[in-house]
Formats: structure tokens, sequence, C-alpha cells
């Protein structure tokens, strides 16, 4: 095959990077998403718990014993909510990166031609 033009192999080095940053963004999300379900389990288990019930928080490698377990679910029930707006970030940053990864797919396919078509996206 004769050398790739430069734009072409500009294309193709955006097209790596872009990769990568989708790999690393997924990766990210379904860790966020693990501790959301974590956090779920948590709160589910805990509102199950009697009123008196003497509950510990995580500090680190200690572990904090708190007045009340509506303290504690009042700070989980926060932490919760922050991660969903980092997870809705994180949603929006995926989906343009994906229409850019389309895009310079589609640019790169039309580059090489019928031989390139029907490339594997995420």
């Amino acid at each position: 095959m004769d050398e790739l033009s430069p734009k072409v192999q500009n294309q193709i080095a955006q097209f790596q990077q872009l990769q990568q940053q989708l790999q690393a963004l997924l990766s990210q999300k379904y860790q966020m998403d693990v501790q959301l379900k974590e956090m779920e389990h948590t709160i589910e288990e805990l509102s199950k718990a009697p009123a008196d019930v003497t509950v510990y928080r995580s500090a680190g490698s200690l572990l904090i014993k708190k007045e009340g377990k509506e303290e504690l679910l009042n700070e989980i029930e926060e932490s919760k909510e922050t991660l969903e707006i980092r997870v809705k970030s994180l949603d929006r940053q995926e989906k343009s990166l994906r229409d850019r990864y389309q895009q310079l797919q589609e640019q790169i396919s039309k580059a090489f031609g019928p031989a390139m078509q029907g490339g594997q996206a995420f």
C-alpha cells in the first residue's frame, strides 16, 4: 500500500487516542457503577436495621462509631447523589467520544476505501 498522507496518519493517531480515552472513561464509569450499587445495598441494609443499632463508618483503615444510623444514612445518600451526578457527566463525555470516534472511523474508512468498510466500533 502507498504511504499514508499526513492527514490520514493524523486521523489514525486521533482515532487511537480516542480509543484509549474511551476505554479509560468506560473503566472509570464501571468503577463508579460498582460504587453506586454498593452504596444502594448499604442504604438498603441500613434502612432495615433498628433505629438504635450501633453503626460504624469506615475512614481508611479505621472504623469510627456514628451516633445514629440516620446520620450515616444521610451521608451515604449525599455521596450517592454526588456519584450519580459524576456518572451522568461521564455518560455525556462517553456520548461525545463515541460520536467523534464514529466520525473518525468513517473518515479513515473512506480514505482506505472498501477494504476498511465495516470496521469494528465500541
